[in-house]
């Protein structure tokens, strides 16, 4: 019988750490948060400079299509990568193969050869190393975590972590930015690195329990999917997902528009906007990890997709910088709550040997309808303005989580006999003990 996880399903800031006692998961740990602090970094960066050379929202619209469309393409293929391959060479090789494209970056500008196109090629070549890293990276959690029942608190590491990251990043590169320039930013996150790298080289890893699927890449493709959408509870999260990405998640490309323009400022004013983001996804990410349960959260995911719209039309609104950045804490808190919480309950309900391909279709809803959103709200700001835009984001959000409420019974109705069967229900767990797996979705 499977370990019984914890019966309640309270918040205590003690458990918030409890993935880390695993030596493999405190090495990513450590590694991911000094490389995403780089990434955030240079991220900020390739926005201000694309800003700086075009002074043109629907490029910065292009650019970030350029590094998400990828995800979209590849992601479906990269799960049956995952789930064939070790997923641990998988990621030394994609965080080496990002690493490459940072310093390529930091070569352009020292050569004074940067355009436009070499950014949108470069971002292009990292969108596709991200189509198998996102992928590999979330299936290898479970791989780190030896009892299912932190297995939620890992995610929430996860998230915090790179939120972390969010906060101090954009932060490091307001000041770079003002006193030196892109450059410093790109190297930075290019030796970044070298700590993920070296972290996941320490790892110990007992590679006889990896399980590999045998099956050719249309026949693992066919069966991934009926798998995904065949079940009420992953089919409406990862569409819910993927909703949010397109019409709420590419506000973030629009920071530069809100800091110059709206706001009247420059470098450390974006860094304050997306510190502020960073601020409040690290808050509800703490929020999150303390809670000792998986036990309602799709009510939270409920409430928060809501949240994240109010707060986001809020901010299109405000015309001071301490207002604005009140308003994306909120929305930092809401979005990472969101997200987190929908990955945790995929997480839990799916079965290891198809896990690559299922993480591969929410990487394809996260990340791969975000460059649609960015080219659509590079369009629309262009034409309407960034705070119209944001408006109509916010209300396309706001209208996802009521047809979200509308699905919820069913969605509990279908998760009830895998918790069950997992002891997170504990007073059902024992009636199902001799039933069949039910951790393999029911065909609806």
């Amino acid at each position: 019988m499977s370990k019984r996880i914890n019966r309640t399903s309270g918040f205590s800031l003690s458990a918030a750490w409890r993935a880390l006692k695993y030596r493999n998961y405190k090495l990513f740990f450590g590694g991911q948060i000094i490389s995403l602090t780089g990434t955030w970094t240079q991220q900020i960066a390739m926005s201000w400079l694309v800003y700086r050379l075009t002074n043109s929202a629907f490029m910065l619209g292009l650019i970030s299509f350029a590094s998400q469309i990828p995800s979209l393409i590849l992601s479906p293929f990269a799960g049956i990568i995952v789930d064939k391959l070790n997923r641990h060479k998988i990621l030394i090789t994609t965080q080496s193969l990002a690493m490459l494209q940072a310093f390529l970056l930091v070569f352009l500008l020292i050569t004074s050869t940067v355009e436009v196109w070499h950014l949108i090629v470069l971002n292009l070549f990292l969108g596709i190393v991200n189509g198998f890293d996102t992928p590999a990276r979330q299936a290898f959690v479970v791989e780190m975590i030896e009892n299912k029942e932190d297995l939620g608190n890992a995610i929430a590491l996860n998230s915090m972590m790179f939120n972390a990251a969010r906060l101090f990043g954009p932060s490091v590169a307001g000041i770079l930015l003002a006193e030196t320039s892109e450059t410093i930013c790109f190297l930075i996150n290019g030796i970044s690195f070298f700590a993920v790298i070296a972290a996941l080289l320490a790892m110990k890893i007992d590679y006889s329990k990896v399980i590999k699927t045998q099956k050719n890449v249309l026949e693992g493709l066919k069966e991934g999917f009926k798998y995904t959408f065949s079940f009420t509870p992953t089919k409406y999260l990862i569409l819910l997902v993927a909703l949010v990405s397109l019409t709420g998640m590419p506000y973030v490309v629009l920071m530069p528009v809100f800091a110059k323009n709206i706001l009247h400022g420059g470098p450390n004013t974006l860094g304050f906007l997306m510190g502020s983001i960073g601020a409040g996804a690290l808050l509800g990410a703490l929020l999150l990890a303390s809670k000792k349960s998986v036990l309602g959260l799709g009510r939270i995911v409920l409430y928060t997709t809501f949240s994240f719209g109010v707060t986001l039309i809020a901010f299109s609104f405000s015309r001071s910088l301490i207002l604005s950045m009140f308003f994306l804490i909120l929305t930092g808190m809401s979005m990472i709550i969101r997200g987190a919480s929908s990955n945790t309950i995929i997480q839990t309900i799916i079965d290891d040997d198809k896990r690559g391909r299922v993480m591969s279709f929410y990487t394809m809803a996260f990340m791969g309808m975000m460059p649609f959103g960015s080219l659509l709200f590079g369009i629309l700001a262009s034409k309407f303005g960034a705070p119209t835009t944001l408006v109509f984001g916010g209300i396309s959000c706001i209208l996802g989580s009521l047809l979200f409420a509308l699905k919820l019974p069913k969605l509990r109705k279908a998760i009830r006999p895998i918790y069950s069967k997992l002891g997170i229900l504990p007073e059902l767990a024992e009636g199902l003990q001799t039933t069949t797996n039910l951790r393999v979705p029911p065909q609806n």
